[in-house]
């Protein structure tokens, strides 16, 4: 018996992918790739980010990598996370029942607030949860400068 996970917009995705592969030629110029990731290897890892009294909290479900092979950068406050991961091929004989890890590299991009010390940002790794917690900087305040008469503005002639 063969199982299969139900997905609503599976046809359509399908669809959408017989559609782009004909018109390739003219995307493929243009250097757009259409599909939903998974064709070429690219897919999205899920991401939970939570705004904290002090801090700014982003979480990534990135299993099975190690620390080394995740590349984070901030640019402009935008957080990029990259990766990949690598494809089993030890699957000898028979076909897949079912199949929904990914691999091949992924990309995942998150717009930060302006009001983050990305310098001292600090990324953990642990059970397959890449957790990068930023402190949040104190609003800067406006200050009032107040001038101080210090004798007459004209000399006296």
């Amino acid at each position: 018996m063969y199982f299969r996970r139900w997905e609503p917009f599976a046809q359509l995705r399908e669809m959408q992918r017989d559609l782009d592969q004909l018109f390739r030629g003219s995307h493929a110029a243009a250097g757009a790739d259409q599909d939903d990731g998974q064709a070429s290897g690219r897919w999205m890892i899920p991401l939970d980010v939570a705004d904290l009294d002090n801090d700014f909290v982003v979480h990534a479900s990135v299993p099975g990598m190690s620390p080394e092979d995740i590349d984070l950068t901030v640019d402009h406050n935008v957080l990029t996370i990259k990766g990949q991961t690598a494809e089993e091929r030890n699957h000898k004989e028979g076909e897949y029942v079912v199949r929904e890890r990914h691999s091949g590299s992924f990309q995942r991009s998150v717009r930060l607030p302006e009001a983050l010390d990305v310098d001292n940002a600090s990324p953990r790794y642990s059970n397959g949860v890449l957790t990068i917690t930023f402190p949040k900087v104190e609003a800067r305040q406006v200050k009032k400068l107040s001038v101080a008469p210090e004798g007459p503005a004209f000399p006296a002639a």
